[in-house]
């Protein structure tokens, strides 16, 4: 008897398709995935069923083809910063980022051609040396990629609209919903388009006509589009331009993702102005205040951005807060920073010059003041762009931070912000803030709402209904920069009147026939949609607590291409609680069993998201906690035994790696590889012949009259240093710096036995309490000693020993000083020696360690000391050795390097210098260049 045939589902059959098309590892039905890409900045979630990645634009028009083969719906997703829901779904979830990530710069600089996934941050360093930028500079630069910059039509604190993605774009290339591919910068491109899609390009002549011959709606048009305005289509196209290429180019601008795919954007670019003043004017209220915009416009200030009376108290709370906002008396006041600009020093003194008559006679509080200083420039932008983390870090848990932008004419703006202020109190909105861009009448508030009860969400639609009624009232729009996505579609009706609301629907089904692209984003029909899929957020541990997943943290974490970044290893504890809070524990199990490896085991804890994240948060000691939750009873006592035999445990280690660099690399290789297999992955480091051998012992020195303390990094033991191109060993850092201080007359000495002595990290990155405690209580006895109570500093050539040693030291030893031995050189020995010769060019890779404590300056002028040439690749970020996880994990150092690695393999430099052994280990891994500590580099330079 033959078998029943199995049913499968359409996913699956889907799934099979786009298997075969793009290949497995492209597209996952699995749960972790899934849910881990659902979430984005905005306060919606959907999940889907469906999570493809594509390589490139051929296999996103497979994709398209083939879902408009199966009727399911398709969505694209770059970097998921978008506050309006506009990049959710619960069909087939495009993943854009992780390979469009292209950029080659045009012209000497004039343009740039850049694909999707690429950060606005990123094209603009690769930009830098031409001193142009691109004319989009949205606050969420550093996270912010290409694809949402098109799709929502970004603009930013400076552009405006003279600068913004639709006023600056020079071409695309588009993949059409029907798989049709499209450059539109080729020379037929125009003749394609008639050709491949004739019902297309007939439409959009025919659309132009019809609003072109309506005087209303060019008047609405011209109206709404002569502010920032992101609501709908960009309906300005069809009077802009007569050719239907053009039209659909522009078009596609704000168009979120419902009408084609942007696989590739090149954009004229906009001149950096080096020379700036900044100055925060400060007014009795916020009316005052906007009222004096036209007159600041009038002296050529290039930028004014409003914070209301609640934002300067918010303000006020940080501990870093500049003193001409923390001495405030504030009552009903307000502020405008202001900003002025030059291409030189001396241009940007007679713009000043020729201001101050007028910024002279402002209704202001105090006396206006401009500054050129750097640092006094970067506290006050610190109050302005932290507005966001001082407000929504501070909100209640099981709370929803819901950042909203609306724009009017300039004129009406003072009216418009106590309008809104009126709102808060009425519906009870408490500690909401408004700030933004008052030069363009645009300004951003917050919210923190609550999803959980009828009466939350009846509040919340009350004040929606009261907001869209004050700001269409006074003739503005619902969105400025943020894009409609789903809170404003069932809106766009009324801001556009029935006439251009049914031209949209007509573009979006010519364009889209089956309306399968984004749909629920922009255009709705159902005036209650914007209250649906709202994300539940549920009290799981601090850390998760405070996150507004914008995802800020993502392009500088070192799993993010391989497993999973910062904002999914939160979110995905989120769907963890929610899925046992609605009796889904078959969910739950499967999601807590796959987090393990990606969530833990591949964790970097290097702490980078903490330095992008605007609620601060380290998710390094969230997972850091987990696997002390975690850990088994005999590991914490193994490596506790470990502590307690420190002093012969890494002179060990360092003899077995000589023993296995004297070894054929197939042997040792093997070893560990079946070792692993048995043990785990997490637990049996992996041998590769890319390892040096053991280092040498940890020096001992007592120089009297020293004036520092050497703490000598155990990795230095472990790990040998790199060796020069005929086979001869190096100095090792340790050495480096013992010798450098020798030749600029600085004593050192060790504490007594400092081969038993360890910062830490080995310990506390994997949860071992009992083995962190045997440490930390040998080191600081040790460390008060050899100091003399702290009144040396101590000194480490590792930087990511020195963090851990501060860590250790902080609560336990506070008196007790560290320094990585970069700043210590720079700032100690460095002017003591004298340069003897300099190398060509020098290449340096940072450490997250160093950017944390701000030492990468440091590094970098040891580096300049040296170098005719010095140069951070533009791809630069924590390599992910993260002590041993690059030996335990090595796919995490392969996935986190990749990118400098392509670019420092693609020019040749003298030199390759970091601050770490771990680091150095995985960039020779990386790149095949032999990267030394910059303190060996200095070495042979004063020889």
């Amino acid at each position: 008897m033959s078998p029943l045939p199995t049913q499968t589902s359409p996913w699956e059959d889907l799934a099979d398709t786009l298997s075969r098309a793009l290949g497995p590892a492209a597209v996952s039905r699995r749960a972790l995935d899934r849910h881990a890409m659902a979430h984005d900045a905005s306060h919606y979630l959907l999940t889907p069923e469906l999570l493809v990645r594509p390589t490139d634009r051929e296999q996103v028009a497979a994709v398209l083809r083939a879902c408009d083969a199966a009727g399911t719906p398709v969505t694209f997703r770059s970097g998921g910063t978008s506050l309006s829901g506009q990049g959710i779904t619960d069909a087939v979830l495009v993943d854009t980022r992780r390979h469009f990530r292209g950029v080659e710069v045009l012209d000497g600089g004039a343009r740039v051609r850049v694909q999707p996934g690429t950060t606005v941050r990123q094209v603009n360093a690769r930009l830098a040396p031409y001193r142009t930028k691109l004319g989009p500079d949205p606050a969420s630069e550093g996270a912010c990629t290409i694809g949402g910059v098109v799709a929502n039509n970004s603009s930013g604190m400076h552009c405006g609209t003279e600068f913004n993605t639709y006023a600056t774009l020079d071409s695309l290339v588009l993949v059409l919903p029907t798989g049709t591919l499209l450059d539109t910068a080729a020379p037929d491109a125009a003749e394609r388009l008639r050709t491949l899609e004739p019902d297309l390009y007939a439409g959009l002549l025919r659309l132009r006509e019809r609003v072109a011959s309506d005087p209303a709606s060019v008047a609405t048009i011209r109206r709404l589009f002569a502010m920032k305005n992101t609501m709908g289509y960009g309906l300005n196209s069809l009077l802009d331009f007569t050719d239907p290429l053009d039209i659909l180019v522009h078009l596609m601008i704000g168009s979120e993702g419902t009408l084609g795919f942007v696989a590739e954007a090149t954009f004229r670019t906009v001149p950096v102005d080096p020379a700036i003043a900044t100055g925060l004017l400060v007014f009795p209220d916020v009316t005052t205040a906007t009222g004096s915009v036209p007159d600041l416009v009038g002296t050529g200030a290039a930028t004014a951005e409003l914070l209301d009376a609640a934002s300067l108290r918010v303000s006020q709370r940080d501990p870093q807060c500049p003193p001409q906002i923390r001495d405030l008396q504030i009552t009903d006041h307000a502020a405008l920073l202001i900003e002025y600009t030059g291409g030189t020093a001396e241009e940007l003194s007679e713009r000043v010059a020729a201001a101050t008559p007028a910024l002279r006679s402002l209704p202001v509080t105090a006396p206006a003041e401009l500054s050129e200083d750097g640092a006094t420039r970067t506290a006050l932008w610190r109050v302005r762009k932290g507005l966001f983390s001082a407000v929504a870090g501070a909100r209640p848990q099981g709370t929803n931070a819901l950042l909203e932008d609306v724009v009017v004419e300039v004129g009406l703006l003072g009216q418009t912000c106590a309008s809104l202020t009126e709102l808060f109190d009425r519906h009870s909105y408490e500690e909401s803030v408004i700030f933004g861009h008052a030069k363009d009448g645009n300004v951003h508030f917050m919210l923190n709402e609550r999803f959980d009860d009828d009466a939350a969400m009846a509040r919340y639609a009350a004040f929606t209904e009261d907001m869209v009624d004050l700001v269409l009232g006074n003739g503005g729009s619902l969105k400025a920069e943020h894009g409609t996505g789903r809170i404003m579609a069932p809106f766009v009706r009324r801001q556009y009147g029935d006439e251009l609301y049914a031209v949209m629907w007509e573009l979006k089904r010519l364009i889209d026939p089956r309306g399968l692209l984004n749909p629920g984003a922009v255009l709705s029909d159902d005036p209650d949609s914007y209250l649906r899929d709202l994300k539940p957020n549920p009290r799981v541990e601090e850390e998760v607590d405070r996150c507004v997943e914008c995802g800020y943290c993502e392009p500088v974490c070192p799993s993010r291409d391989v497993t999973l970044t910062p904002r999914q290893r939160i979110v995905l504890r989120r769907e963890m609680v929610t899925a046992r809070e609605r009796g889904d524990h078959a969910l739950a199990r499967e999601l807590e069993q796959d987090y393990v490896y990606e969530g833990e085991q591949t964790c970097a804890v290097d702490g980078m998201c903490l330095t992008a994240c605007p609620v601060l948060i380290d998710t390094g000691d969230l997972v850091r906690r987990l696997r002390r939750e975690t850990v088994s009873p005999v590991a914490d006592r193994v490596w506790e035994g470990a502590a307690h035999a420190w002093g012969a445990t890494a002179p060990g280690a360092a003899l077995a790696l000589s023993a296995a660099r004297a070894l054929p690399a197939a042997l040792p290789v093997g070893v560990t590889a079946a070792a692993r297999a048995v043990l785990g992955h997490d637990t049996v480091p992996l041998y590769d012949d890319g390892l040096p051998a053991g280092g040498s012992p940890r020096p001992r020195l007592d120089q009297p009259g020293a004036e520092a303390v050497l703490f000598s990094a155990c990795i230095g033991q472990m790990f040998g240093p790199e060796t020069t191109a005929d086979g001869a060993p190096t100095p090792g850092a340790a050495e480096a710096l013992r010798t450098l201080c020798e030749r600029a007359g600085v004593r050192l000495r060790t504490p007594a036995d400092p081969g038993a002595l360890c910062c830490g990290t080995p310990w506390k990155s994997k949860g071992l309490g009992r083995g962190y405690a045997v440490m930390a209580d040998r080191v600081v006895p040790a460390l008060r000693e050899a100091t003399g109570g702290g009144a040396i500093p101590v000194v480490i050539e590792a930087s990511s020993c020195a963090e851990g040693l501060v860590e250790m030291l902080r609560d336990r030893a506070p008196e007790l000083r560290v320094l990585d031995a970069v700043e210590f050189v720079a700032e100690q020995v460095l002017p003591r020696l004298t340069i003897t010769r300099r190398v060509d060019s020098v290449v340096v890779h940072p450490t997250c360690s160093t950017e944390r404590a701000g030492t990468t300056r440091h590094l970098l002028e040891l580096a300049r000391a040296v170098g005719e040439e010095v140069s951070v690749p533009t791809g630069w970020g924590c390599c992910g050795f993260a002590g041993d996880r690059g030996l335990l994990h090595p796919e995490l150092t392969a996935s986190a390097t990749a990118p400098e690695a392509a670019e420092v393999r693609g020019t040749g430099h003298t030199a390759y210098v970091s601050s770490n052994r771990t680091c150095e280990i995985g960039m020779t891994r990386a790149t095949g260049r032999p990267y030394r500590h910059v303190l060996e580099l200095l070495l042979h330079a004063t020889g």
